[in-house]
């Protein structure tokens, strides 16, 4: 399985989890990474046709990012405006990443529970990650169930350490449950 990782990380080299994983999953046979803020630079512009011939020899997509104000840093929407283009991932003849899995791996600041409808941030994950979820039914990928880490940044350095160990798990795993 060819998968390809984007990294979305305003900061990439002051980052105590997102780095491991990117270094991490950078290590392992059959997993392309790309650093999003480093390629797009200063003003998040990218190459559609470089990143589409990336997307199109993957079979799997991984988007990896810190959640950042209830969604992802802004160069991963600035990546995702630029290159899931008409005729490429969505519209006539935009086809091109039907069939293709997408995977969300996200790191939070807060606790597990306080992501609930009774709770400090007032939703779930599934309902904050939905517009990923929608965004892969557009374009005829499968939405895979997402790897989240909570309470990322209290972290100590047992739990970084065994994240760093799930999160490969988790993306290499070939049978991956469906996000509902």
């Amino acid at each position: 399985m060819n998968t390809l990782v984007l990294t979305a990380h305003p900061d990439l080299s002051s980052s105590s989890i997102n780095q491991r994983w990117f270094k991490a999953l950078s290590n392992v046979t059959g997993i392309t990474t790309r650093d999003l803020t480093a390629i797009g630079g200063p003003a998040m512009q990218f190459d559609p046709t470089i990143e589409q011939a990336l997307l199109q020899k993957a079979d799997r997509v991984v988007l990896q990012f810190p959640f950042y104000w209830y969604s992802s840093p802004p160069v991963l929407k600035a990546w995702l405006d630029q290159v899931l283009l008409p005729g490429f991932a969505y519209g006539p003849g935009g086809n091109k990443l039907r069939g293709k899995e997408l995977m969300l791996a996200i790191s939070t600041g807060g606790p597990a529970e306080s992501y609930a409808a009774d709770s400090y941030n007032s939703f779930s994950m599934s309902e904050f990650l939905a517009p990923f979820q929608q965004t892969a039914n557009m374009v005829g990928m499968t939405y895979l169930s997402p790897f989240v880490l909570h309470s990322a940044m209290g972290s100590d350095q047992a739990l970084i350490e065994d994240s760093i160990t799930s999160v490969i798990s988790h993306v290499t795993t070939p049978e991956l449950p469906v996000a509902l």
